[in-house]
């Protein structure tokens, strides 16, 4: 009896990764807003009431696909900062947004799916917001570890505006780091940056402007690990 369920297990799994990797050849081609159910059933050979014994509806898919992009991205800066430990602060740092950059240009339908324009009609579930916080996560880690170790400068409160320390308390409490809040309001700013400067590179924002990509995102990157107040 186990050796039967062990086999449907096997096949199912086998199944849903076909489905996903067909909906991403579709995200390639049409987009996240055009991703069909009975567009990829037909891809695949299957009738659609088979395909939604795997996933009920496109949001259910979409969801699938974007907490797989998280994870795949998250998973890349933290094996990042893994190779990077016992290097300073900054090239930590440096490594981590280097790795994000890289996984980006690899994947960049991915990459649109999760920090692109938003899908019409689709609203994210919570089961996405874990995925979603790993490269943040990474990028904290250093910063927290910079601060434990007395590395790090941190703002005066005199610097930040009370409204904006008052969010990064409430985030403080979520994540339960006792980062300042004034360090933790410049590293939300340092974070939503590097994002900003991922998408410029790969949605074009960038052609004419900045041909020395590799350059100008290191030197970038290392200036938002400064802003932080890394040393």
């Amino acid at each position: 009896m186990s050796a039967i369920r062990g086999a449907r297990e096997r096949a199912r799994t086998e199944v849903t990764a076909a489905i996903k990797e067909e909906a991403r050849r579709q995200l390639a081609r049409e987009g996240a807003a055009k991703l069909s159910l009975r567009a990829v059933a037909r891809e695949l050979g299957m009738v659609s009431s088979a395909l939604y014994r795997y996933f009920p509806s496109r949001d259910d898919l979409l969801t699938a696909l974007i907490v797989d992009a998280y994870d795949t991205l998250g998973a890349a800066a933290e094996q990042a900062l893994a190779k990077a430990d016992g290097q300073e602060p900054i090239e930590r740092w440096g490594a981590v947004c280097r790795a994000v950059r890289e996984w980006a240009l690899a994947h960049p339908h991915e990459y649109a799916l999760i920090y692109g324009s938003p899908v019409p009609g689709y609203s994210a579930p919570q089961t996405t917001v874990v995925p979603a916080s790993r490269v943040g996560l990474a990028l904290l880690a250093i910063v927290g570890e910079a601060h434990a170790a007395g590395a790090l400068r941190v703002p005066g409160e005199a610097e930040v505006p009370e409204a904006v320390r008052a969010d990064a308390r409430a985030l403080a409490r979520t994540l339960g780091t006792d980062l300042p809040d004034t360090a933790l309001a410049g590293f939300i700013a340092a974070w939503a940056q590097l994002f900003g400067l991922v998408s410029f590179e790969l949605f074009g924002q960038f052609n004419g402007i900045v041909e020395a990509r590799d350059e100008f995102f290191a030197r970038s990157a290392a200036a938002l690990g400064q802003a932080v107040g890394l040393p």
